[in-house]
Order: structure tokens, then sequence, then C-alpha cells
């Protein structure tokens, strides 16, 4: 077998012909493409296996959830290894025996990497050259990343290069306030701008942070101004905690919490194992919405990319990252949050010897600038004209030279798991096969698959950080936001629980609740004094806005008093694990100045609040009265915009075609009539100028044939020239008359030219009125607001709690 990476065979040789490149070759970056079935991802599975047998380590970014398969290498290729593995259509096959089924997989498996040559042993040299870990940020399906918990201080180098630096901190807060549901504009955005300057200020003095830190500097950040404004007015108190909040909520969300286990994002950790050997870190993001998956490729890739200029310059190749479907990532159009991050190591990461392979099923959605950067191509089939017209393009970029109409009639004749090799490390573009992949292809794995698979991996039992959603909530929040309980008329308080009216819910308030502080809890308060908690189902209904929103409403109202005022309600967020039903040991109660042992105490309290809810709730849209356009509750003022200018394009678009139809009739006669005046000019002109060859022709020499004639008189002569002369004027009279009709006619011609050119310019303003007219109507816009009803508030509940206090 040939030296260099060993990726298939030429098609239609035999014996297997293989055909194997250099690994330096991917530092100038490649793309596969091949629609679904062609064989792609079994090709870069391949790739890949090659590349970790050189000892390189891979990053491998993948959405769809099959490039774990690379971690089921079975040296051995024994039955038992596959069994686990083996579809249930195998063990039906087998009849229903999974050992048989693992058995023939194997000695399957076995056949086909000996048809290309490839011996176990081969198997077992790539498991010792490199590990192979898949790792699941934001769920334990597989090893946990800790991809934003942990935001440690650059060192050594990478603190030098400031650029880079700042870089990686716009991707890590766009990606944090991506997952906290707001799309941030990196220069725009205020809450962009602050976290990323309290990130930049604290690495500038190599002091790390977490999440916890950075939320409550936040609150309190340790600056006056950014900018030329002073901080309160470039980013006012209010807003800063209303941001810490949402970042609060973010981190001490339950479902968060798979975010901040396992290891921390560090490249050390992805690039090797524990032991120090090469690792290929599969980051499966299948189970990501779009947003999270932006967030993690932008934050990975933003870390690389400081870790890389922090190396040392190289011709090798040093890290393959390999992308198993760019789609959405690096658009054409669109920019995302991970496309900065990709198109920087398209056209950077060469000289430090990091190499970039993307894959995708439609080239059409991979930007120009991402094409225009890879020298190595391997096309599989396609499945539109459109596709194989983009590839061809890409493909030019890297040959100048390149035979189209060649490639364009090999590429339409490929089946399954063929592919064209055009690479500018080539003389030529080389058909091939793709091999039998060592690694076992099940293809996308389940999350119990998953968890299988990384059970034993070492990376498990890493090191997680201190688990940041402990430090919920907020640092210092309480200092600001504690209501003081002043107003509350109390007896003494007593050991025993006052009564409370039957079927009213009873709690205590978990200390930990993430609003405690906002009614101030005391964790080891002696005294508990009683709050009310309510839980309110809104429905926004309006038929002809196509609205019907609901939206949840929860409050508290602390201290409790006779009669409790809604508009003095505290908003706030909480579930059911905030209220304890366990009342705590060895405090007393505070019986507060309110019947709350009657059920008309906590009736009067929802019919209050309803009253007042359906006064002062309501939601605003927006309306364009001409268009009959509303817009949507989550929709922006300039998306709803966005959507009006559409639409009175498209009213636009629609009266244009009725004008044209109506001015295409004029516009022909006139442009017929212009054809018709230049034609008679053009035949005028012709018999003008044959008519004065004519005269020249007839006049030219009479004086002296008269002459030199024979011997005549001078009379004679005299006379003879007198009635030449009359000849001559007569000819010349019609020429003249034929000069004058062509005038005429070059006058028809004008005249036709100024009514064709009229009509343009008639045209030309009714289009103009047009486009303004409908653009004045889509920005008319105006604010609707949307009421509810009483049958749209449904208290779903109201709960006596009980809140810990210092005596």
């Amino acid at each position: 077998m040939s030296d260099g990476l060993y990726i298939g065979g030429r098609t239609g040789a035999e014996p297997v012909d293989p055909v194997t490149f250099d690994s330096e070759d991917l530092t100038t970056h490649g793309v596969i493409v091949g629609m679904t079935g062609s064989g792609k991802t079994g090709l870069a599975i391949t790739l890949l296996e090659e590349v970790l047998l050189e000892g390189i380590p891979v990053i491998a970014i993948d959405p769809k959830g099959d490039l774990g398969n690379l971690a089921l290498r079975f040296p051995t290729l024994s039955g038992e290894q596959f069994a686990p593995w083996v579809s249930d259509a195998d063990v039906t096959a087998a009849g229903g025996n999974r050992g048989a089924a693992g058995a023939a997989v194997a000695e399957r498996w076995r056949a086909g990497l000996a048809s290309w040559n490839i011996a176990p042993e081969r198997i077992g040299r790539s498991v010792d050259a490199a590990g192979v870990t898949v790792f699941t940020p934001g769920t334990t399906a597989g090893v946990p990343l800790n991809v934003v918990g942990s935001l440690a201080a650059p060192t050594g180098d990478e603190a030098g290069d400031t650029e880079t630096i700042r870089q990686e901190i716009s991707g890590y807060v766009t990606s944090l306030l991506s997952l906290a549901g707001e799309h941030a504009d990196p220069v725009q955005s205020p809450a962009h701008t602050l976290l990323s300057t309290l990130i930049e200020r604290s690495w500038a003095h190599q002091r790390d942070l977490d999440l916890a830190q950075l939320i409550g500097q936040v609150l309190e950040p340790p600056l006056r101004k950014l900018g030329v404004f002073d901080l309160d007015t470039f980013y006012p108190p209010a807003d800063r905690r209303a941001l810490a909040m949402r970042l609060n909520n973010l981190v001490a969300s339950p479902s968060f919490a798979a975010w901040l286990e396992g290891p921390p994002l560090t490249i050390r950790e992805l690039l090797h194992t524990a032991d120090g050997r090469p690792r290929a870190s599969v980051l499966s993001i299948a189970h990501l919405s779009e947003a999270q998956r932006q967030a993690v490729v932008s934050l990975v890739l933003g870390r690389l990319i400081t870790w890389m200029r922090g190396q040392p310059g190289t011709g090798a190749l040093r890290v393959l990252v390999y992308i198993d479907e760019v789609f959405g990532l690096v658009p054409p159009t669109a920019a995302p949050p991970s496309k900065k991050p990709i198109l920087t190591l398209l056209k950077q990461a060469r000289a430090y010897g990091v190499g970039t392979v993307l894959a995708t099923q439609n080239p059409v959605d991979l930007d120009y600038k991402a094409m225009s950067n890879a020298a190595t191509w391997l096309v599989g089939r396609l499945q539109t004209e459109r596709d194989k017209a983009r590839i061809l393009e890409g493909l030019r970029s890297v040959r100048g030279d390149v035979d189209v109409d060649d490639l364009n009639r090999r590429i339409s004749g490929l089946d399954k798991r063929q592919f064209i090799l055009q690479s500018a490390h080539l003389d030529a573009p080389v058909e091939l096969t793709s091999r039998w992949a060592m690694s076992y292809l099940v293809g996308p794995l389940t999350s119990e698959q998953l968890r299988m698979l990384t059970a034993d991996d070492p990376a498990r039992s890493s090191a997680p950080l201190p688990d940041q959603a402990s430090a919920a909530p907020v640092a210092g929040a309480s200092d600001r936001a504690a209501v003081q309980p002043s107003g509350t008329t109390t007896v003494d308080a007593t050991v025993v629980m006052p009564p409370v009216a039957e079927g009213t819910p009873v709690r205590w308030l978990d200390p930990a609740a993430p609003w405690a502080d906002q009614v101030g809890v005391s964790p080891d308060g002696a005294v508990c004094e009683a709050a009310v908690v309510a839980r309110v189902v809104l429905r926004y209904d309006e038929r002809a806005a196509d609205v019907d929103h609901r939206q949840e409403w929860e409050a508290v109202w602390f201290p409790v008093t006779e009669r409790l005022d809604p508009a003095a309600a505290i908003t706030v967020d909480y579930d059911d694990r905030d209220l304890q039903p366990a009342r705590p040991e060895g405090v007393g109660y505070r019986i507060p100045d309110a019947a709350i042992d009657t059920k008309t105490w906590f009736r009067r309290i929802e019919t209050e609040l309803r009253n007042h809810l359906r006064r002062e709730r309501r939601i605003t849209v927006l309306r364009n009265p001409e268009l009959k356009l509303y817009s949507r509750v989550d929709e922006t003022r300039d998306e709803f915009l966005a959507r009006c200018d559409a639409a009175a394009q498209e009213r636009a678009d629609a009266e244009t075609a009725k004008l044209t139809d109506r001015l295409r009739s004029k516009e022909r006669q006139l442009s017929d009539k212009l054809a018709r005046a230049q034609q008679r000019v053009d035949q005028l002109e012709v018999d003008e100028s044959s008519r004065k060859r004519g005269e020249l022709l007839a006049g030219a020499g009479q004086l002296l044939s008269v002459v030199f004639g024979g011997r005549r008189s001078t009379r004679s002569v005299v006379s003879g020239l007198g009635r030449a002369a009359s000849g001559v004027a007569g000819r010349r009279g019609t020429t003249s008359r034929t000069t004058q009709r062509r005038q005429t006619a070059e006058e028809q011609v004008e005249r036709a030219a100024d009514d064709l050119e009229a009509l343009e310019a008639q045209l030309a303003a009714d289009l103009t009125e047009i486009d303004e007219r409908w653009r004045q109507v889509a920005a008319e816009v105006e604010e609707v607001g949307v009421g509810l009803e009483r049958d749209d508030i449904d208290v779903t509940d109201v709960v006596l709690v009980w809140v810990r206090r210092d005596a």
C-alpha cells in the first residue's frame, strides 16, 4: 500500500489501485460534496481514520450524529465486539440471535476490509495511535462538555494577541446571549459591549472568571465609563439588572445544567487524551437547536483560533477540523455566529498547520469565500444541475486549466461511493471509489448508544468546574431588590403555624429559589412571615389581528396585609420546586393582620387580581391598515416592517404588470412606426445617391465631346452646350426632390423616436410613482392594543407561602 492517506482506489481498477494523498495537502483545506446516499459520510470517516493513523488530532463537528461511528473500531473483528451494535434487521436475519448477527456482521466486515487489502492489524494501529471521544454539549448522553462555564484567562503566547482574544470574547458573548434568547449585534448591542468589556478587562489583568462572577459584575460593573458615556447613561441600572436576570435564569434553569457539566472547553482536552495520545473529538450536536448549534461551533472554533495563533508556524498538518454538514454554518448571504471563525480558519490556519474540511450535500449553501479557499475537492453524486454548476465553478478556482466539460460528464456518471478527486496538488482529476471503513458504520447513534459508547471514557471523569448553577441567584441582588416587611402589623411570633383557610395550599419558600432575595429571605431565619403567591394564565385573543397568545404571569405579595393591592405585586418567575411542602423545624410564625383563615379573603384576592389584570394588562401589536397586516406577538417592529415591505412590493409588482400590459401595444406601434420611417430614409438615401452618380456621368465631358466631335461651327457648338446644360439642370431638379423626400422621412423618424422616448419617460414616471406610493403604504403602521376579557384570565394557583426571616 502506498504512503499517505489511503481513502480508496481508482474506479474500475482490478486489483485495487490505491488512491492516496499527503496529509500536508489538507493544510490548504478541502471540501467533500455529494447528495444524500452518495457515500459522503463513509468517505469522510475513512479520511479521518487515515489522519488519526498518522497521529494527527481531529476536531469533528457532527450535526447529523453519525461521526461517533469513528469510535467503533474493533481490532480483533470478533462477533462479540460487533454484537451490541448490530441493527435489529441484522438480528432478525440471524433468527433473533444477536450473537449470531454479530458474528455475521464481523465476517462481512473482515471480508470487506480484505477486499481493500486492509488487515485487522491496521485497525489495532489506529486504536493505539489515537483515541476517539464523543462529546455532547448540552446533554449527558455522551461525554458532556462545559462550553460556557469557564472563562479562564489566556496564558503564554495566547495572552499577547489582543485581536485574537477580542474575537474569541466576541464569539463567546454572542453565543452566551444567543443561548439566553438574545440575538445581539456585537457593535450595536449594549449588552454585548458590556459583557465583552467585562471579560476583556478581567483577562487583561490575568483574572479568571466564571458565569456567576460575570453576572455579578453586570449588576455592579467595576468601571465608570463605556466609550465616552458614563456607565449608567450607556447602560442604565434597570437594563443591566434585566440582563443579569436573563443570564441568571439561564444558568439556574435545570435544562441548562448539562451545559455546565463535563470537562471545561480547552483545546488541550479536545486534541489529546489524558495519556497524551492524539484524540479525535467528535462534537455531536444533532440534539441541539439551530441557535445552540451556532453557539457551540462559534465557541469551539473561537477557542481553537486563539490556541492556534499561539503556535509556531509549520507546513505539516498539525490539527484537522472536519464539519460533516455545513448547512446554515457558513451560508453565502447571512452571517451567523459560526461563519466568521470558519472563514478565519480557511483564510489563515494554513500557516499554523490547521486544516479544515467541509462536507455538504447542498453546495449552493456554501459561501464563495469558503469554496475559493479549498484546494482539495472530493465530488460525489449531485442532485441538481444547479449544484453541479456551483461545484464546477469551485473546481475552476482550484485549477484554472480544468476541463469543465470533461468533469461535468464524469460527475454525471458517478455511482454510489464514487468520487472525483480534484486537487491543486495533483496533475489531473482522479476518479475513485471510497474504501471499506475500518470503523463499523451503524449510522446516527441514539442517546442510549452514546451512553454505552462513552460509559468508560476517561473524559467522563475529568474534573468539572464548580457547578455554576449553585451560584444563582445573582450575587448582590438582595441588597438592591429585597422587600422589607416594615408595613406588616404583627403580634409576637408563635411556634404554632396560624390556621389557613381550608383548601388553600400552604408551602415554605426554598431559600435557594431564584427570587428568594426579592422577598428578603434569610436561609437560617428563625421566624416565618406570610406571603401570597399567584400564578395566572392570560390569553390575549383578537380574531381580527389573528392573535391567540397565551402568557403566564406569576407574582408574590409580601408583606401580607388585609387588603392586598394587585398593583403592588412583585413579578417573579417561579416553578413548583421553589415552594417546599415540608415545614422547617424550630421556627416560629408571625401572625399577619389578614384573615388568612377564611376562604373569602383568598376569593377576594382572585377577584381583585382578575379585575386589575383586565384593566392594566395588554399587549401591543402593529397594524398596517392598507395592507391589512398585523404583527405577530413576538415580532419586532423592524421584522414587521420588512414583512409589510415585502407585501407592498407584491402589490406594486401587480400594479406594474397591469400598467405594462396596457402600454405594451402602444410601444409596439411606436416601435413599428419608427422602423418603417427608418426604412423609408434608408431607401431614399440609396435613391439620392444613385441619382447623383447619374448626373455626374451624364454631365461630365459634354463640352469636350462637342468641340472634338467633328467640324462644327462655333454657334452650333454653343447651341449644343445650352441643350446639354438644360438636361443636366433637369436631372439635378429630380435629385433635389429626392433629397427633400429623404429629409421629410428623417423628420418622421425623429418624431417617431420622440414619441417612443416620451412613452418611456411616462412609464418611468409611473413606475417611480407606484414604487414610492407602495413604499409609503408599507411604512404606515400603527399600534393596536389587545386587552383581556374576564374569560381570558385563569387564576390557576393562589398559595400561602411562609418566608423565613430573621427574628
